[in-house]
C-alpha cells in the first residue's frame, strides 16, 4: 500500500513541477491574474507532494521506546499540514491576486500563449489525475467514491485525488476567465477567474481537513469491521460474552485492537490462554492489518488476567 502511496505522489509531483513552470511563464509573458494564480496553485501542489513524500518516510520507521506503536500516524500530520497549506497559500494567495486584478484591470497580452499552456498543463494534469483515479479505484474496491473518503485511512490517496481534481477544474476556470477577457475585451473577467480558483483551493482544503482530522487525533474502525471482529470472537464456546471493542488506527496498515470478553467459570488457566491465542491467531489471519491485540480476560466472578497481551 505504501508503495503505491509512493507512486501517486511521484506522479502527481512529476506533473505538477512541470506545469508550474510553463503557468508563470506564460504569466509573466501575458500579464494575466488567472494564469499566475494557476501558477501557484501548481506550485503549491508540488510543494504538498513533497511534504507527502517526507511524510510517507517519516512514517516508515520502526517502534523504539518512545513510539512503542510506531510511527504511522505521521502520515496523518503531514496530510493536515498539506489542507493548511493548501488553503493559507493557494487559496489566499489566489484571491488576493483575484482582487487586485479586479481594482486594477490589466489587459492580457498574447492570450495564445495561455491557451497553449493551459492545454499542456490539462494534458499533464489529465495523466496525473488518472493515474491517481487508478490506484484510488484499486484500493476503494466496491465501495462508492464517497464511502471510500469517508473510511480511507491511507489519506495520501485522496489528497493527491482531491488537489489533481481541483487542478483540472481550475483549469477549466483559468482557460474560460482568460477567454472571457479576451472575447469581451474586459479584463475583469480575468480576475474573476483567479478568483474563483481560490475559492476551489479553499474548499478543496477544508474537506481534506475535515477528513484527516478524524485520523489524526484517533479513528477507529469502521461498524463492518467491528461486527466481523465480533463474528471471530463469539463463535467460540468458551465466550459467555463480548463486553467491549476499542480499536484506534496507528497508522494506515495498522489496528490496534483491545478486546475485553467474558469468559465461561469453568475455563481454567491453561484452558483460558489457549483460547486467548486462538482469537487473536484468527482475528490476524483475517485481518492482516490489525498489528497488535491486547485481551481483557473475565470470567463472571473474577479476572482472570487483566492485561493479557499477544
Amino acid at each position: 500500500m505504501a508503495g503505491n502511496s509512493k507512486k501517486v505522489i511521484l506522479a502527481a509531483l512529476v506533473g505538477n513541477s512541470l506545469i508550474a513552470v510553463t503557468k508563470f511563464g506564460a504569466s509573466i509573458m501575458t500579464g494575466s491574474s488567472a494564469m499566475f494564480s494557476e501558477g501557484i496553485h501548481s506550485l503549491v501542489d508540488t510543494g504538498n507532494q513533497m511534504l507527502l513524500l517526507y511524510g510517507l518516510k517519516k512514517s516508515a520507521r520502526k517502534p523504539d521506546e518512545n513510539f512503542p506503536f510506531g510511527y504511522g500516524k505521521e502520515i496523518y500530520f503531514w496530510s493536515f499540514l498539506v489542507a493548511i497549506l493548501i488553503f493559507a497559500v493557494g487559496s489566499g494567495i489566489s484571491i488576493y491576486e483575484g482582487i487586485h486584478a479586479l481594482h486594477d484591470p490589466q489587459a492580457i497580452t498574447n492570450p495564445i500563449v495561455n491557451y497553449i499552456v493551459l492545454g499542456l498543463a490539462m494534458i499533464f494534469e489529465a495523466g496525473a489525475l488518472y493515474f491517481a483515479v487508478v490506484e484510488f479505484n484499486k484500493t476503494r474496491g466496491a465501495r462508492s467514491v464517497l464511502q471510500a473518503i469517508r473510511t480511507g485511512k491511507d489519506p495520501t490517496f485522496f489528497v493527491v485525488l482531491f488537489e489533481d481534481s481541483a487542478a483540472m477544474l481550475g483549469l477549466v476556470i483559468a482557460f474560460i476567465g482568460v477567454w472571457l477577457a479576451q472575447a469581451t475585451g474586459n479584463p475583469i473577467w480575468d480576475g474573476i477567474a483567479s478568483i474563483s480558483i481560490g475559492i476551489i483551493l479553499g474548499l478543496t482544503a477544508l474537506w481534506l481537513a475535515i477528513e484527516t482530522k478524524g485520523l489524526l487525533i484517533g479513528e477507529g474502525a469502521g461498524p463492518v469491521l467491528r461486527k466481523g471482529i465480533r463474528d471471530i470472537v463469539t463463535q467460540h464456546e468458551g465466550v459467555e460474552k463480548l463486553n467491549e471493542i476499542l480499536t484506534l488506527y496507528m497508522g494506515p496498515e495498522f489496528l490496534l485492537l483491545n478486546l475485553s470478553i467474558e469468559f465461561r467459570d469453568d475455563l481454567d488457566v491453561v484452558k483460558l490462554e489457549a483460547l486467548i491465542n486462538k482469537i487473536t491467531r484468527e482475528v490476524k489471519e483475517k485481518y492482516p492489518f490489525i498489528k497488535r491485540v491486547f485481551i481483557e480476560a473475565e470470567t463472571l466472578t473474577v479476572s482472570i488476567n487483566p492485561a493479557k497481551k499477544t
